[in-house]
């Protein structure tokens, strides 16, 4: 990926950070820190990979998205907004009682949310149904899911893997956040679920390894996927909760706390003198 497209693609993450925190912020509810870690893979999919259409989001032809991790719904709506789903001002609203952006992702209100989430393991049960219509009904599109690394302990994810494996869904891609935090500290010490790749490996799935902030890394997992036959893919990124925001970074808390107004202006700083570097 030439250095021009790196730019731009570091920029759109940025402005998805902008956009889950405001969010966030506007609510004093949500979920930035993961929202956060995966800001690079939204911004990779959708603005360099996925075919969507935002006049016609319910395109039969468009790729599939699901959000697995559904309580990261703010850097969806972030990346949707960017795209043109809906107007930005409307990330304000978030988990409003008369908004359409709920604190978890919802299909029928939503423009540009394939799939409604929120309770882990659901979400790539779904893609799972997404990718085994497309080969029943010989559709080329891609089904792309993000999933938490404290969910793959959820049993169902397991389920989904076995099942996903047996069909040869090979148009299907699993993104695996791993940030190494949950909600009630590491990854390890709640419920261990390492080694992902010798896991997702021996139920039959092609597995990459890489830096979930690298858009090379990204983009190479992404064309080894679509060249893949008879498996799914799982890419399992290793990421940084909180990913931009230095007193969020690797912090546990931030995984469903909300900045406060002197935090929140710290982090857009942040976010902008990046933005501004680059």
């Amino acid at each position: 990926m030439d250095q021009a497209k790196i730019k731009e693609l570091s920029k759109i993450s940025a402005e998805i950070k902008l956009g889950a925190l405001e969010g966030v912020f506007s609510a004093q509810s949500g979920h930035p820190g993961g929202s956060l870690s995966i800001s690079d893979v939204l911004a990779y999919l959708y603005f360099n990979e996925m075919r969507v259409d935002v006049n016609n989001p319910q395109w039969e032809d468009r790729d599939r998205f699901v959000l697995s991790k559904g309580h990261t719904a703010p850097g969806l709506y972030a990346a949707l907004a960017l795209k043109g789903f809906f107007p930005r001002e409307d990330l304000k609203t978030l988990r409003q009682i008369d908004s359409y952006l709920q604190g978890h992702p919802d299909m029928k209100h939503t423009p540009g949310v394939d799939m409604t989430s929120g309770s882990l393991g659901l979400g790539i049960s779904a893609a799972c149904g997404m990718a085994l219509s497309g080969k029943i009904r010989n559709k080329d599109y891609r089904v792309y899911a993000v999933l938490g690394d404290g969910e793959s302990e959820e049993g169902q994810v397991w389920e989904a893997a076995m099942f996903a494996a047996h069909k040869k869904l090979d148009n299907l891609t699993a993104f695996i956040d791993w940030n190494g935090l949950q909600i009630d500290g590491a990854i390890v010490d709640v419920v261990n679920p390492t080694p992902l790749d010798e896991k997702f490996r021996a139920f039959g799935w092609n597995v990459i390894m890489i830096n979930g902030h690298d858009f090379n890394e990204i983009e190479a997992a992404v064309a080894n996927a679509k060249a893949t036959k008879g498996k799914p893919t799982a890419v399992i990124m290793q990421t940084v909760k909180g990913k931009g925001v230095s007193f969020m970074e690797n912090q546990a808390k931030w995984h469903g706390s909300a900045p406060k107004q002197e935090q929140y202006e710290q982090a857009v700083a942040e976010i902008n003198a990046y933005i501004a570097s680059l």
